[in-house]
This record gives C-alpha cells, sequence and structure tokens, in this order.
C-alpha cells in the first residue's frame, strides 16, 4: 500500500503542475471524488452522476483488472501450445480451439501486431519487452482498448485509466454536448495520467461502434434506462474474447410490471415471482445472446449481479458458427403455477449422439400438464431465458481474492466483497429460487428455520445455496414433489388451522407425501460465510440511495424522496442566485426545454 499511495501522490503532482490542467477558477463547481478519480459537478443537474452506481463502478474495475490477468493467461497458453504442438491440436475440440484462436486474432491479426506505434502507451506498465512493444515480435498483447458507450461526466472512464493497471486506450462517447464538455474538463482535471489514455468524443454510441467492428476489448455499456437499443451494435465492436459489460435499470419492465414492453425490447416475457430479478438478469443474457447470434457469435456469461435497483452483467464475446449451435441448449421456457408458484422450465433444444457425431434437434415437450400437478390450477408461461450458469465460479474467485487484495482501492467494499461472496456460495447450474416464507404462504403455516429447511433438503441427497439476489431466496437441483414433500412434513409436526379445500395449500396437504423428510441438521447447512458471520447483505449506506433524476430535467421538491431535501434545496439557491428573474419565472411557467 505504500508503494500504491506514493504512485498517488505523484500523480497528483503532475496533475497540479500539469500545462493541459484546468484553469483555477472552478467557482459554480462541486469536486467529487470517487476512488482516485476527481470530477467537477455543476449544481444545475446538466450532466448525469449517481452517487450510489459506485458499486457499479467498483465492481467493474474488479472484473476489467480480473479480465486483464485472464486475457494474459490465455494468451501466454495459446503461445505456449503452438510452439508445442503446433497451431492445430489434434484432441481438443474443435470449437474450443476456433474460441483460444480467436480470443487473439481480432480482425484476422493477432492481438499483438503492431499497425502503428502510436497505438501503445509507452508509459504503460507492461509485460512485454521492449524490442516486442516496437512492432518486432508478432504475437504479443497490446494493452486492451475499452470503450464507454455513454459516458456522461467521464468519472468511469476517468476510473479505468487511473486505477487499472495494464489498460490502454479508454473511449468516452456522448451524443450530448455538455456532456463531451464536461468529460473533456473532468479529464484535464484529473492530470496527465487521464489525458494520456481518456479520449473523449461527441458521437452516437450506436453508429460510432457499428463502424468500429472488433476493434475494443472492453465494451461498457450503462445506459440511463434500457440497454436493448445498443446491443445489436455493441456484439459486433467487441473482438473475439474481449467483454461486454451491460447494466439495464429498466426493472419494472423487466421484473413483470409491464410484460408486453420487456417482450418488445428483450424478446421474452417476465413473470411476476418471487425469482423475478434472477429472471430479469437472465432476460437481459438471453437478449444479448439473441443479438450476438446473428453474427455468429455467442456469450459467455462471467459474472452477473442484481444490485440496488439495476442488473449488471459481464459476458465475453466470441465468434463460431459450430459453437453457435448450442445456443439452444441454453435458453428455456419458465412455466409458474398461479397457485401455489411452482416452476418448471422447459428447455428449447436437446442434442443427439450417433456415430460420433451431435444433432441438433427441438426440446420434448410439454414439461408440464394443463393443471399444475400439485394443485390443479393453471400455468403461466415466460421467457424464453438464459437457463445456462450466469457465473463463471473461477472468475469469481479471482475477483473476489483481487478485491480483498486491494480493499484499500475500493469506495465500495464492503458491498462488493458482501455480493461477491454470496455469489461464491451460490449453485452455478440451478435457475431461479423458491422462497421459503412464499412457501409457507402457499400452505398457511408456520416457517421453519433457513438451516431445518436446508438440512431437509440436504438429507434428502440434493444440494441447496442462497442467492445473492435475496436473503430469503434458496437455490436448489430438487424436483418441487421434493419441496412439497418436505413441507407436507413439516405440516404434520406444526398443524395448520383448516382451509377452504379449494385452495392451493388445501389441495396440496391433502395428499401424503412419498419422502419422509429428516429435519436433522446437516453439516453442509451453514455456509462457510455463514459459520464465519461474514456480512452478506447489507442495508443502503444512507437515504435516498437509488437511481437520480435524469439529466437535463430540472430538479424540483417533487424530486425530494430521490436525491433528498438537502440536494434540493442546493439547486434552489444555485437558480435563485445565478438565474435571471425574466428566465426563471419563464422556466417555472413550463418552458419546454427544461424537461429535455
Amino acid at each position: 500500500m505504500g508503494r500504491a499511495n506514493e504512485k498517488i501522490g505523484e500523480e497528483e503532482k503532475h496533475r497540479k503542475a500539469d500545462p493541459v490542467a484546468p484553469p483555477s477558477d472552478v467557482s459554480g463547481f462541486t469536486i467529487t471524488t470517487e476512488g482516485e478519480a476527481e470530477i467537477l459537478m455543476h449544481p444545475g443537474n446538466e450532466v448525469f452522476y449517481n452517487k450510489s452506481q459506485v458499486n457499479n463502478r467498483d465492481m467493474s474495475i474488479a472484473v476489467l483488472r480480473t479480465f486483464i490477468s485472464k486475457r494474459k493467461q490465455e494468451h501466454e497458453a495459446m503461445l505456449s501450445r503452438k510452439k508445442t504442438n503446433g497451431p492445430q491440436v489434434a484432441d481438443e475440440p474443435a470449437v474450443k480451439q476456433q474460441a483460444d484462436v480467436d480470443s487473439a486474432r481480432p480482425n484476422g491479426k493477432l492481438n499483438g501486431e503492431c499497425e502503428d506505434s502510436d497505438e501503445i502507451f509507452q508509459d504503460e506498465p507492461c509485460s512485454i519487452s521492449d524490442d516486442k512493444q516496437e512492432g518486432k515480435g508478432p504475437g504479443e498483447l497490446k494493452p486492451p482498448r475499452v470503450l464507454e458507450a455513454l459516458s456522461a461526466s467521464g468519472l468511469r472512464s476517468i476510473r479505468y485509466a487511473r486505477e487499472v493497471d495494464g489498460i490502454g486506450q479508454v473511449v468516452a462517447l456522448d451524443n450530448n454536448k455538455a456532456c463531451v464538455e464536461a468529460c473533456r474538463r473532468n479529464i484535464k482535471f484529473n492530470g496527465s495520467m487521464a489525458c494520456s489514455k481518456v479520449e473523449s468524443q461527441l458521437a452516437d454510441a450506436r453508429v460510432y461502434m457499428l463502424t468500429h467492428p472488433k476493434e475494443f476489448d472492453v465494451v461498457d455499456l450503462d445506459p440511463y434506462g434500457t440497454p436493448s437499443t445498443f446491443l445489436d451494435s455493441a456484439v459486433q465492436s467487441v473482438v473475439d474474447g474481449g467483454i461486454l459489460m451491460c447494466t439495464a435499470t429498466d426493472m419494472a419492465v423487466l421484473c413483470g410490471a409491464n410484460g408486453e414492453v420487456c417482450y418488445s425490447k428483450y424478446g421474452a416475457y417476465p413473470l411476476r415471482g418471487k425469482y423475478c430479478h434472477e429472471m430479469a438478469l437472465r432476460i437481459v443474457l438471453a437478449c444479448i445472446e439473441s443479438h450476438a447470434n446473428r453474427y455468429r457469435r455467442y456469450i459467455v456469461p462471467v459474472l452477473s449481479v442484481q444490485m440496488d435497483f439495476y442488473v449488471r452483467v459481464f459476458v465475453r464475446i466470441y465468434t463460431s458458427a459450430s459453437a453457435m449451435k448450442n445456443t439452444p441448449l441454453k435458453l428455456s421456457y419458465v412455466y409458474q403455477c398461479t397457485g401455489c408458484d411452482s416452476f418448471h422450465l422447459q428447455p428449447l433444444g436437446r442434442t443427439v449422439s450417433k456415430n460420433k457425431s451431435i444433432r441438433y434437434l427441438p426440446g420434448f415437450g410439454p414439461v408440464v400438464a394443463q393443471e399444475c400437478s400439485y394443485c390443479g390450477k393453471k400455468y403461466n408461461m415466460g421467457g424464453p431465458i438464459w437457463s445456462a450458469p450466469i457465473h463463471d465460479m473461477d472468475w469469481v474467485t479471482s475477483i473476489l481474492e483481487d478485491v480483498k487484495s486491494m480493499r484499500d482501492r475500493y469506495p465500495a467494499f464492503s458491498r462488493i466483497f458482501a455480493v461477491l461472496t454470496t455469489i461464491s456460495e451460490e449453485l452455478p447450474d440451478v435457475p431461479l429460487f423458491l422462497s421459503l416464507h412464499n412457501l409457507c404462504a402457499t400452505l398457511k403455516c408456520t416457517s421453519p428455520s433457513a438451516v431445518i429447511f436446508r438440512s431437509a433438503v440436504i438429507n434428502a441427497g440434493y444440494r441447496i445455496s442462497g442467492t445473492h439476489i435475496n436473503p430469503l431466496g434458496l437455490k436448489t437441483d430438487a424436483p418441487m414433489d421434493v419441496i412439497w414433500d418436505i413441507m407436507r412434513c413439516w405440516v404434520k409436526n406444526h398443524p395448520v388451522k383448516a382451509q377452504p379445500p379449494d385452495q392451493a395449500g388445501s389441495v396440496i396437504l391433502a395428499k401424503e407425501p412419498i419422502l419422509q423428510a429428516n429435519f436433522a441438521r446437516a453439516v453442509a447447512s451453514l455456509s462457510k460465510a455463514q459459520a464465519k458471520k461474514v456480512a452478506r447483505y447489507l442495508p443502503n449506506p444512507e437515504r435516498h440511495w437509488g437511481p437520480k433524476v435524469r439529466a437535463g430535467r430540472r430538479i424540483t421538491s417533487k424530486h425530494a424522496s430521490l436525491v433528498g431535501p438537502e440536494a434540493v434545496k442546493v439547486v434552489k439557491d444555485h437558480e435563485e442566485g445565478d438565474e435571471p428573474p425574466s428566465k426563471r419565472s419563464k422556466t417555472e411557467e413550463g418552458d419546454p426545454s427544461a424537461c429535455i
């Protein structure tokens, strides 16, 4: 940490003496510090900044650091394999060979081939030797290029440049002139390190990404609302083996409040179950995969997170027409009972092996009858959703270790450490989850403790874990038959009052359990983090923690619940002090430009 503090101190000294530093007059601006970046913010809400997205930015930095490390390891392994066995390895699957080669050959060239020596930042620490930095050694890695498609104040891009070792050029885009001006002002304010790496451009992100295919190792999408309009161009802009980081904040749409809107944006119909936030994650992943498939590409999720008021997914993108055939095996429809909330998944496709060849066929169905076999009610159908794993546990472990080793460099360390710890304990191959309280609400019974319920599932021979999305959620590979049998056995020991016979709970309890549940305490009923009493679900650090007002909209007293009364007062005082009376009265009467 001493070396890190010394480095930060040197950078601060350079920033203050930098010839491109901004004028000393910063009156009217407030300086906001996050990590190692400082930005100038105007109180008039001209440029969007959301303090609560510090969790998002910290998680992105942690993933980006791991990506750079993994990318280097993969590249070295590929070169070693080529040196030992030649360009092709006979006993490896063709798909894996293609993915490995593609990850190092964007645009048909090895990632280290230097077309122009100016593309490599000479002051960037890199493991490349001096002679190969000058382009003499093909096959060496360049520092990864990053595109932030919707940069606003540029805080995220500046943090990438200043905090992530081994990063190359960062291109910050926005189609709003005020945002670009603010971004360039903030780049200068952060000194030579930011100026040498971050470039701000006024452009439509969709057009820019379409005209720069397979040019960026990292593409970051964090729009105000849905990312659906940017996905088609984003999946084309990422190099093979690169990573796409995508945020969706339209959770009401993704969680089933407007199913028809969700279908129009994401091509999937949501269901309003207790697992709706995880379903939102899986809908976004399925949508990205759909856009990638149109260009013979496919995704591999490394981390998918639901935090605060949004979902955030990190996926690697590869090109392979043969591997793309596996997509239907990764997607499923969901059948959810309207009475007892039992759910079942219907895969879109299946494979059949014959004579050492694989045939891809439609999935068998239906997986359920017209009426629920447990309570007799009808089913709602949603999807298709991504039903394959949403995390790469090797990545999760690496990210968690990196975060622990650099805790002082993450402003939101406590929150992202808690989320990553919970993710590391999840069952990676189990889609969606059960809610213990929801099961008990159906049966109108008292709830067993999570430890007792987990023990019963484990004693029945199945796996069970928590989920980072909901403290009461439980992921398990036990079928619903087993779950309801466990609950029937619980109710026998903890009787309930008689209910009308047509209710879902009454129908379920009328049947005798086939499985006799064992509620004896199981060794694995508590996770390692639970046993060590590690915090896994943290409250919001302050009041009014959540989404803020869109940039350009005038903040009034009705926004106090979003930004807090103090922020409203600051904006009001600023307007009264700076704005001419004539203009102020016009705005108060309803100037249309104030609502853009």
